[in-house]
């Protein structure tokens, strides 16, 4: 309170607000950081979806890989918002629950089945940027 006396009453509380949503954005500013994820290399995968969440703030594919021993692994790839495909040309049904599709993604750093979409290749369609 003794900011506001000195500052001289309104010009204090402008300053207070605009100290008050500069600190405010910033947890959503940090929440987009890639970095947990190998964004200097690309994994490839192939798979069937098992679930499409198309949701802000990140959309997120469920995906089942078959690897080469057979065995199914369930991969979770986090994409863009709904806006950003939107404005990249895509629509909310180019990707089904049973749909084929291939990626191009950034795995998590520690390797586990967790990627960070980069492109991706719908059943009988092409591939398009998908972050």
């Amino acid at each position: 309170m003794s900011f506001l006396r000195k500052t001289g009453g309104h010009w204090g509380l402008q300053v207070a607000a605009v100290v008050v949503l500069a600190v405010s954005g910033l947890p959503a500013w940090s929440h987009h950081s890639h970095g947990n994820y190998l964004t200097t290399e690309y994994k490839h995968l192939q798979g069937t979806v098992r679930e499409f969440h198309w949701m802000n703030p990140h959309t997120w594919i469920y995906l089942d890989v078959r690897g080469d021993d057979g065995q199914t692994t369930l991969w979770v790839l986090e994409g863009a918002s709904p806006a950003e495909l939107l404005r990249d040309g895509w629509a909310r049904d180019d990707v089904n629950v049973g749909d084929t599709i291939s990626v191009r993604c950034h795995q998590l750093r520690d390797r586990s089945n967790g990627c960070l979409l980069g492109f991706l290749t719908p059943e009988g369609g092409v591939e398009k940027e998908w972050d």
